[in-house]
């Protein structure tokens, strides 16, 4: 019960509660509003994940073209005389 001083004065008055439909209505929102939020951060992870492992791969193809030119480099000296180097 509550009191309504604007409506009825110092009276008290019941409040009229949900009904069952209206209540299990809005529980299905939350749920699907909580879903939702659920699936958002899962595909925010995802998004995350992938962008680290490019971030990985890019800096392993920069490796390996670095130790490509550097072999090759080597090798290059090894044929070349050292004269020619100067």
């Amino acid at each position: 019960m509550t009191r309504c001083p604007e409506e009825c004065g110092k009276q008290w008055r019941p409040v009229q509660g949900k009904l069952g439909w209206e209540k299990q209505k809005e529980k299905e929102a939350r749920e699907e509003v909580g879903e939702k939020r659920e699936e958002k951060e899962k595909r925010k992870w995802k998004k995350e994940q992938t962008v680290e492992i490019k971030k990985v791969a890019e800096e392993w193809e920069i490796w390996n073209e670095e130790e490509e030119a550097a072999r090759s480099e080597a090798e290059a000296k090894m044929i070349v005389p050292e004269k020619f180097h100067q």
